[in-house]
């Protein structure tokens, strides 16, 4: 009984480190700065909060006028999610 506690320990440590690492920038990723021209150039200002989350980039901006969450794809700096944010 304990082996398997211990197992089971070990399988939920190694699987947070596998989501941990979901929060940081992959070596491939483009920077901050490129996600910040490519969003400026769609339209966004005041980009805030620009941050590695579960596998993309997230933050938010203004973009005609209303304040928008967004996701962006971290290798083509395409934009995969906008919605007004409430």
């Amino acid at each position: 009984m304990k082996t398997h506690l211990v197992t089971a320990a070990v399988l939920i440590g190694f699987s947070s480190l596998a989501f941990a690492s979901d929060d940081k920038p992959g070596p491939d990723w483009m920077s901050p700065e490129q996600v910040t021209q490519r969003l400026q150039a769609a339209g966004y200002s005041n980009i805030t909060g620009l941050e590695a989350d579960d596998g993309h980039w997230e933050g938010k901006g203004v973009k005609e006028g209303k304040i928008m969450e967004f996701h962006v794809d971290p290798k083509s700096g395409a934009i995969t999610k906008e919605e007004a944010d409430n």
